[in-house]
């Protein structure tokens, strides 16, 4: 069995959604992870925080616009009657339950049952498309089956059990359709995976059932070499191993969520990206193989904040990094970079949520300084610390700002960090460098 994710862009609209009939109408029994329709889930978090901020009147505005834009779109996509009036009837549901939420009082848990209606109504309206084109459709709600742990970790027991228990109930269908981004948490209320999730949902799911294959199908084709929103003549990336591409999603290549490899890397379960628009292009196909030495790829991440730690001492003290480190661990807050002088220690962060804190407790035995608006340009690629040509790479730093590199502490990236305001200089002179002046950086077998 297959797994196919769809993004927002791809069932944006009634044509969109059309290509994605044919992308699946094939003989493979398959599951289909659906996002929202592009936009609606932005729509519906202004929603929430406009009912958070009581501006109720506003938002059940918004709410009436979006309903008006959805059942436009049921009548579009909908020409059976019976099948169009029972999803207008489950849609305007929908958004009489927003309305409704408009009443009551502001929690996280109205904010994510508000959110969640996106995934409820794409995989509404498509299932019911398909029993219309005459396909073997089953909608499998994801909060049936979809459940994080206490650490907000997939608890992949319980979806892998509830899940076949679910396909074997419905085992003449071809076609099972779900809700990405959606769950449930311990205490059996809506939660989500957090944005992009639904990339993810897609590979827990591939992993429970094993899937023979993991494809996620958005509107670009593949990884690309570089940003190809802010450099120009990027090129497709035809093979990644998933190291190099969890590399390249955690630092900043919007086309994966970070966490979307890891299910399947330990089943060995390939993972394919591809292009709705463009479904005969290779995309990027994701397995344990490596296809060449040097550098592939360059992303960056922005919202980076650079604390430097400098110890009140001449120099660092036994047990001052493990102090430093206890006080990230105390408040759950990821390190990015990291590098160590004599008498200082200098970090990256990109959660800022308990900076003021964390401030506070390192200013108890250290002189603190803090640096936000940065960014984090990064170089990926298989062995490119042992590359005999990636030593001359640093060439380029006369031209480019660096306030601090890591390198070694992997060998499949180098992490340069950079004032946000020199990132686009960064990743296009980067991009001249490494794939167009000096080839020999660049890993064989790219396209």
């Amino acid at each position: 069995m297959l797994v196919y994710k769809f993004g927002g862009t791809s069932v944006g609209s009634v044509v969109n959604i059309n290509h994605v009939k044919d992308i699946i109408d094939n003989n493979d029994r398959k599951i289909v992870v659906l996002s929202a329709m592009s936009g609606t889930t932005n729509a519906l978090i202004e929603i929430s925080n406009l009912i958070k901020s009581n501006k109720n009147e506003v938002a059940i505005e918004r709410i009436k616009t979006l309903n008006e834009n959805y059942n436009t779109a049921v009548y579009d996509l909908l020409h059976n009657k019976s099948l169009r009036q029972e999803v207008s009837d489950y849609v305007n549901m929908i958004f009489k339950n927003l309305i409704e939420a408009t009443k009551k009082t502001y929690s996280t848990q109205l904010h994510n049952s508000i959110v969640a209606s996106g995934e409820l109504l794409s995989t509404h309206m498509f299932s019911r498309f398909l029993q219309q084109e005459g396909f073997q459709v089953v909608l499998l709600p994801a909060l049936d089956f979809m459940r994080i742990d206490s650490n907000n970790e997939p608890d992949n027991f319980y979806i892998k059990q509830n899940l076949t228990r679910l396909i074997d109930s419905q085992s003449e269908a071809d076609i099972y359709i779900t809700q990405g981004f959606i769950c449930l948490d311990t205490d059996g209320e809506i939660t989500n995976l957090q944005r992009g999730g639904s990339d993810y949902t897609a590979t827990i799911i591939g992993a429970a059932i094993e899937a023979d294959e993991v494809q996620i199908w958005t509107d670009i084709d593949g990884f690309h070499n570089n940003d190809p929103r802010f450099v120009n003549d990027t090129k497709t990336l035809s093979y990644l191993s998933y190291v190099e591409a969890a590399e390249l999603a955690y630092f900043g290549a919007k086309i994966l969520h970070p966490q979307t490899v890891m299910p399947v890397r330990r089943l060995d379960i390939p993972l394919r990206l591809k292009n709705t628009m463009a479904p005969d292009a290779h995309g990027t196909l994701i397995t344990n193989q490596t296809h060449g030495d040097g550098i592939k790829a360059i992303a960056a991440k922005d919202g980076i904040t650079a604390i430097k730690i400098k110890s009140v001492r001449m120099l660092l003290a036994h047990g001052f990094l493990k102090k430093v480190f206890e006080i990230f661990e105390t408040y759950e807050t990821a390190i990015d970079m990291i590098t160590t002088s004599e008498i200082a220690v200098s970090l990256t962060i990109d959660d800022v949520t308990n900076l003021e804190t964390i401030v506070s407790e390192l200013q108890k035995f250290a002189q603190v300084e803090v640096e936000d608006y940065m960014s984090i340009a990064c170089l990926v690629g298989n062995n490119i610390i042992y590359h005999p040509d990636t030593p001359a790479l640093f060439q380029v730093l006369q031209d480019v700002n660096v306030r601090m590199i890591a390198y070694g502490g992997s060998n499949n990236n180098i992490s340069l960090l950079v004032n946000t305001s020199d990132k686009l200089e960064t990743l296009q002179k980067l991009q001249r460098y490494v794939f167009e002046a000096q080839p020999q950086f660049a890993a064989l077998n790219m396209n």
